[in-house]
């Protein structure tokens, strides 16, 4: 298939764990529902794929393929679905070419003799109402949002589609799993028979599992990775995978769980020769390890596990006694300037971040400003404020190059009127969208009906960013920095940690949401906006803090040409003009 990790026929030689999980889908099997838990690299959606071909081919019914959005179900048709039909003569005969009149064969829908296939998003609620389903394959599904339309799980919404089948009816569950508690696949796995893929070593013939913990390598090089037996300490090298998968057998680790459910687990430490290795797993552990948000992902797409949420709170007063005498307003290191502007009913308050390589950042100027919002007196002061320049440590003038300001309360088409005032390109208004996995800055292609370009911003994602960022202890990639200055006081650190992430309900499924619990958070919220502002100019500005850094001269050579700087005043660096274009 031209869409698969390799060329030619199906080959299960390659994947032997996979044959157990296929023929858990047989019409022959008493199992209802099968989750597979994985890692990245092992076939999971090619396992997928392959039970789609069988369901056309030997038994036709009704089946239904649900991804997390329409937008990836209409890609993995075109891309996955359409190159597997066309490919296979006996898939061809069922499904007739796309392209003749009335052929049944559409993006979403594939009619074939007795049955049809409906591709889905979770995200539409009327897609997974379409039709009764015997046969139903729910793909990547912690990317699912925990309710659809305000119709509850769009899982439970799918599954009440096989309803009318639920004596032969079959459920494929897949995922790479998030975050523990809220996990969904977690939570099906652990509601079945658990099984472990095991394997013989090949010295003493002890079955185990490919755990990380049982993964050595030395010095922190990848090229001396093994696999060590756990009970005679025999090391196992990546050629010797191939003889490892083939003899691995599955192993129930709940076998009492009611027969019906039968639970897959598998880490890209299985993946074949050629697709993963361990020698890759080693590596991009090392390159994660000092960095949690890389750390988590290698979690969920490597070991397959979920992330376990540690320190869902920040101590304010280790942050306080952390503040630091800058050796002027903005720090040599300091690239360029955001500003982030949260909007009050009765004031405005807003934060001046510098900007480094790696996103390094130094807090430069905290404001609050007290006014009635709809005259127009408070909005000029607001214009000088932004306005002003700063000078770095090297005599340079620097503008702020890029405002976020929130318009999400009262006084949205003020800030409207503001953004097209000062320049639609320059003060983006925005609005926060409080969901997991959204990214931290949407900037839109075009302007609204408003005429600016209003960017939704994924809080949750900014917060737990910047939550990690406050645990860094030592300067460099993601530290923060705090001068000390009476705008940064105590009350500021206390906003600035005010929020906790906790875990509740919503109609029986767990899910994260932060929480102020009624504590002020508006420094939190501009130092969110601020972050917004700095990735609105990487992303779609063409700033780039490594590039900027590397073409500064050291510190040392600044020291040279300071009095030539006292002497004569540099012009001022107007970031607008620099990185706006």
């Amino acid at each position: 298939m031209k869409a698969a990790k390799e060329a030619g026929r199906w080959r299960t030689a390659r994947t032997p764990y996979l044959k157990e999980i296929m023929d858990c889908l047989s019409p022959s099997s008493p199992v209802e529902r099968v989750v597979f838990m994985k890692g990245a690299q092992v076939g999971g959606t090619e396992c997928g794929n392959n039970w789609l071909g069988y369901v056309i081919h030997h038994t036709p019914g009704p089946m239904m393929y649900v991804l997390p959005t329409l937008d990836m179900a209409k890609r993995t048709s075109k891309q996955r679905i359409a190159p597997m039909i066309e490919e296979m003569s006996i898939l061809q005969e069922r499904v007739k070419d796309a392209r003749s009149r009335d052929s049944g064969n559409t993006q979403l829908v594939k009619e074939f003799p007795n049955g049809v296939l409906i591709i889905a998003g979770a995200n539409s609620a009327t897609g997974l109402r379409s039709m009764p389903a015997r046969f139903l394959f729910l793909d990547e599904v912690d990317a699912y949002d925990d309710d659809v339309d305000g119709e509850g799980s769009p899982i439970n919404l799918a599954i009440k589609r096989t309803a009318t089948f639920s004596r032969n009816r079959k459920i494929l569950m897949v995922s790479t799993p998030n975050i523990a508690g809220a996990s969904k696949i977690e939570t099906g796995y652990e509601s079945s028979d658990q099984r472990q893929y095991q394997v013989p070593c090949i010295s003493c013939g002890h079955y185990q599992p490919i755990e990380w913990q049982q993964i050595r390598f030395k010095d922190n090089d990848p090229d001396t990775t093994c696999f060590e037996c756990i009970a005679c300490q025999f090391q196992m090298k990546e050629h010797d995978k191939p003889k490892l998968l083939e003899s691995g057998k599955w192993v129930s680790m709940n076998p009492e769980a009611d027969g019906k459910v039968a639970g897959f687990h598998l880490s890209s430490l299985y993946s074949p020769n050629g697709w993963y290795s361990w020698r890759d797993a080693v590596a991009d552990f090392l390159a994660a390890k000092n960095d949690s948000v890389l750390l988590k992902d290698w979690t969920n797409t490597v070991l397959g596990q979920t992330w376990q949420e540690q320190g869902e709170t920040v101590d304010h007063e280790l942050l306080y006694q952390r503040r630091e005498h800058y050796p002027a307003e903005v720090p040599w290191s300091a690239e360029v300037l955001t500003c982030g502007v949260d909007v009050q009913d009765d004031r405005i308050e807003f934060e001046v971040v510098g900007w480094g390589a790696g996103e390094e950042s130094w807090s430069i100027e905290y404001y609050r400003l007290y006014g009635d919002l709809s005259r127009p007196e408070i909005w000029n002061v607001i214009a000088e404020k932004l306005r002003q320049s700063y000078r770095r440590e090297d005599g340079v003038m620097m503008n702020i190059a890029q405002v976020c300001m929130d318009s999400g309360g009262h006084y949205t088409d003020e800030v409207y009127a503001f953004s097209r005032r000062m320049g639609i390109d320059w003060l983006i208004p925005i609005k926060g969208a409080s969901q997991a996995g959204k990214p931290i800055a949407n900037f839109p292609k075009t302007r609204n009906k408003k005429g600016v370009y209003l960017t939704l911003v994924g809080t949750d994602t900014a917060k737990e960013l910047i939550y990690q960022r406050y645990r860094i202890l030592e300067p460099g990639f993601g530290y923060c920095h705090w001068p000390i200055k009476d705008c940064f006081d105590e009350d500021y650190f206390k906003q600035a940690t005010a929020e906790e992430k906790v875990r509740k309900y919503r109609k029986g499924v767990a899910y994260f949401e932060w929480d102020a619990r009624k504590k002020r958070n508006e420094a939190l919220d501009c130092r969110v906006y601020a972050l917004t502002a700095v990735r609105i100019l990487q992303q779609h500005r063409g700033l780039n803090l490594e590039r900027l850094a590397e073409q500064r001269p050291e510190p040392d050579v600044m020291a040279e040409t300071t009095a030539l700087v006292e002497q004569k005043p540099r012009p001022r660096r107007s970031s607008r003009s620099s990185y706006l274009g």
